[in-house]
């Protein structure tokens, strides 16, 4: 039988089915009744407030490696299963995810484990997301629960496996809106022996987006460019012979200006700290997440400071994080044709928290939500929806 508990978050009843028949007998029951779902994973990162339903479906006891085979690259697990114990499985293979997952809980204020499931449904990706591709890349294959309780499987395990329509790739990203995740497969890569990263003080944000445009156009392999509070950092990770060589060659490419050298453990420290925005960490002031092209960040930047707020980039500049209290409607304008979406953080009236869709997009965004969820019941008000 599922778990069933009284939660204080939006007087909801918590629903934890333990397997995914039980799942997929849930759905069915809301689906027959037009009843609406909140689906969660461990509850880390979803702005939970959006979404209208009076019962909450976590999928944490559908948990446990399910197979891992080191030498073909390749993970499955079941959906609750915690990041953290993944991660720590890979680590001990010296493996790791190479996208490199944010961890929200610091930003948030949130508790709980992030989970594998609530990873793919975000497509939840860190800073090397500019040298080793986002989460959805990695994504080799999945289960899930539509909007019905059908099961439905799709793709493999190994990264050869071709079976049509990826869908994988629409449930990655989808927060739960078009089925519920049971099993995810996942490419793994081998962890990186050493990194170093270069510190560049004293830069503007044009500046910044300069030296990461630069660096990398080089073939030294940048796995990391950030900017922060007038310091620009770029990352390398490798064998200790490569990651010296690289450095030094960087070094002299941007030899007209002062550098400094982070190297372990602090260069991981200062990586772990960028991934998870501890910068912006005890604060309930509202947080964007606003993606444009690296060469419109430093004309979008000033139009944020502008309203009033703090910045930091990522992903090369093509990731702005934006904090403040201003307008949700100037924000957006001042994106420009950026993709702004406000983080589970803080309230502002009449903002939903994903960006708006063009008419095309919203088309074929209406269709899928048809076909996987007729009913409406995953998630409604989430992503518009």
């Amino acid at each position: 039988m599922p778990m069933i508990t009284n939660s204080s978050d939006h007087a909801a009843t918590v629903v934890s089915p333990p397997n995914e028949a039980e799942l997929a007998g849930l759905i069915a029951e809301s689906y027959a009744r037009a009843a609406p779902l909140r689906v969660v994973g461990g509850g880390t990162r979803i702005r939970s407030e959006a979404i209208a339903a009076d019962q909450t479906l976590t999928s944490r006891r559908l948990s446990g490696i399910v197979t891992y085979e080191p030498g073909a690259l390749t993970l499955i697990a079941r959906a609750g299963t915690p990041i953290e114990e993944i991660e720590a499985t890979l680590a001990a293979e010296g493996q790791a995810f190479a996208f490199e997952p944010m961890d929200h809980r610091a930003v948030l204020g949130t508790k709980g484990a992030p989970t594998v499931g609530g990873m793919v449904s975000a497509n939840v990706s860190g800073p090397r997301r500019i040298h080793a591709g986002a989460c959805r890349d990695h994504l080799l294959g999945v289960r899930f629960v539509d909007g019905r309780g059908r099961v439905i499987r799709n793709g493999g395990r190994v990264m050869k496996n071709v079976t049509g329509l990826d869908l994988g790739k629409l449930l990655c990203g989808s927060h739960g809106t078009l089925g519920v995740l049971t099993e995810v497969a996942l490419k793994t890569l081998p962890a990186a022996e050493s990194q170093q990263t270069l510190a560049f003080h004293g830069t503007s944000v044009k500046e910044a987006t300069e030296i990461f445009a630069t660096a990398l156009a080089t073939p030294f392999e940048v796995s990391g460019a950030a900017f922060r509070s007038g310091t620009a950092w770029l990352r390398i990770e490798g064998l200790s012979p490569q990651v010296d060589y690289r450095c030094e060659r960087l070094s002299a490419l941007f030899r007209d200006r002062e550098i400094d050298i982070v190297g372990e453990p602090d260069s991981r420290t200062l990586w772990r700290r960028l991934r998870d925005l501890h910068h912006f960490a005890g604060s309930s002031v509202p947080l964007w997440r606003i993606l444009v092209k690296p060469s419109e960040a430093p004309a979008v930047v000033a139009r944020l400071h502008a309203l009033g707020g703090e910045v930091s980039l990522d992903w090369g500049g093509g990731l702005i994080w934006f904090e403040s209290n201003a307008d949700s409607v100037a924000i957006r304008r001042a994106a420009g044709v950026g993709q702004a979406a406000l983080l589970g953080r803080g309230t502002l009236p009449n903002s939903n928290s994903f960006p708006p869709e063009g008419a095309a997009v919203a088309r074929l965004s209406a269709a899928l939500r048809r076909t996987f969820d007729p009913a409406g019941i995953l998630n409604p008000g989430l992503m518009g929806k």
